[in-house]
């Protein structure tokens, strides 16, 4: 855990779902994918998927100890979440990035924050603390993988990569592009 000013950052965990569940909610228009895009075996079919069917996807990620991510508090309350970890466990993203195995490489592929809470740095100081934590879990790489289109900086629903100026001024650096999305890396 690591304090932010008046935010939070844990690590996701077994005692948390109620909070990730929270997070993503109809409420807060997120109660559909659970953050499991990246968990099912190619995009074909994703957009028949039902909120049914992802929240027992991610049900099941749980229930197996798939802690994938990180959860940014105000207060008590959950607000941010930013899905992390080993790279090469999610076989759709690196078939699509085109990316070798690396089993030193990290991978922060989805960032949700609730609507009130939007353009208030959570995702930014999400993402400080991600990468001030991987080094302790062994990561020596950390990629992300934004969209590379202008037109997203004030579409929220196309930047659940993240924002492309947010990778930058933390540091990463962009290695290629695959379109639609550019792969940035840091090296730990």
């Amino acid at each position: 855990m690591h304090d932010t000013g008046s935010f939070v950052v844990r690590r996701l965990a077994a005692a948390s779902r109620e909070d990730f569940e929270r997070i993503h909610s109809d409420e807060h228009g997120a109660g559909w994918c659970r953050c499991v895009a990246w968990w099912v075996a190619s995009w074909d079919g994703w957009g028949e998927r039902t909120s049914g069917e992802n929240a027992a996807l991610r049900a099941a990620l749980f229930d197996r100890g798939e802690h994938d991510g990180y959860l940014l508090y105000d207060g008590d309350e959950p607000i941010g979440w930013c899905q992390v970890g080993p790279r090469d466990r999610w076989t759709k993203l690196a078939r699509q990035m085109e990316l070798a195995p690396d089993p030193t490489a990290w991978a922060v592929t989805c960032f949700v924050v609730v609507p009130a809470a939007r353009r208030h740095g959570v995702a930014t100081a999400l993402l400080r603390e991600v990468v001030r934590d991987l080094p302790s879990r062994g990561a020596r790489r950390v990629e992300a993988f934004p969209r590379v289109d202008a037109a997203l900086d004030s579409d929220a629903g196309e930047l659940w990569n993240g924002a492309e100026a947010m990778f930058r001024a933390a540091g990463f650096t962009r290695v290629r592009d695959v379109p639609p999305r550019a792969l940035y890396a840091l090296e730990l």
